[in-house]
């Protein structure tokens, strides 16, 4: 250890007699001089001036202030320089980053939402000059299996007849899905029938049931984990055009 000069050091012999020593300190054995020099000495050395060495197993002493200037040397045995659990610190680490990576992908990863047809709740008929008007009100359901809510957005329903357009839907503001969750979600949409050959099928008395099929197209925007998805899905429904007499059914999902 680097040590700084000692305060002690340096000091003249004046310093370390007592005072009155005088002339008798000339007549004393120089034995009995050096005795009384190392005594005065120690006693400065252990004076307010000075502190313990830390390093030193206190035997030593350091000028007081100049503790953070010194230079302690550590033996390479010293317990102090021995790593302590390291591997065991560094596998606990790893361990703990791979942990969290993986929870947060399972959580965070994106699932999809299903769209599916449930049925048709109910149907209503009105007879105008110019052909047939038919509000039917149908049943999704929006299955949500990602650990986020989903909001849905832009509903748009299209109803048609071997290709021929009935009517048309669209709902901006859907519904919101919390996580895990299946919602059931009921729309309307209005058809209207001004062919002649539609229109006077219907309207016919003569016969006891008139079955029309609608092929419905719908599309749904839904939005989850900062991004948009478009889904999609076409159906085949049968309803009877003549009068309210349509039976709430199921709906058959049209296959791809």
């Amino acid at each position: 250890m680097g040590a700084a000069p000692s305060q002690c050091e340096g000091v003249t012999e004046d310093c370390l007699q007592p005072s009155g020593a005088g002339q008798e300190d000339s007549n004393q054995p120089i034995s009995e001089k050096d005795s009384t020099k190392r005594t005065s000495w120690s006693r400065r050395c252990s004076s307010a001036d000075t502190v313990h060495c830390p390093t030193c197993q206190g035997t030593g002493r350091i000028p007081r202030g100049q503790e953070s200037k010194l230079v302690a040397v550590i033996p390479c045995t010293d317990q102090r320089l021995r790593p302590r659990h390291t591997k065991l610190y560094v596998a606990s680490s790893v361990g703990l980053c791979l942990l969290v990576s993986v929870l947060v992908l399972f959580f965070l990863f994106p699932r999809s939402v299903v769209l599916s047809p449930v049925a048709v709740s109910s149907s209503s008929v009105y007879f105008t000059h110019d052909g047939v008007q038919i509000n039917i009100t149908n049943v999704l359901n929006i299955t949500n299996n990602n650990f986020a809510a989903v909001q849905a957005y832009n509903l748009t329903v299209q109803a048609l007849n071997f290709g021929t357009v009935l009517g048309t839907v669209s709902i901006k503001n859907v519904v919101s899905v919390r996580p895990l969750s299946v919602k059931t979600y009921s729309f309307m949409i209005p058809i209207q029938l001004t062919d002649p050959g539609l229109s006077n099928y219907c309207k016919k008395e003569s016969l006891p049931v008139h079955i029309l099929y609608v092929n419905l197209q719908i599309s749904l925007t839904v939005f989850c984990l900062a991004r948009y998805e478009q889904l999609s899905l076409e159906t085949y429904e049968y309803i009877d055009c003549g009068a309210n007499n349509t039976v709430p059914h199921s709906v058959q999902a049209a296959s791809t």
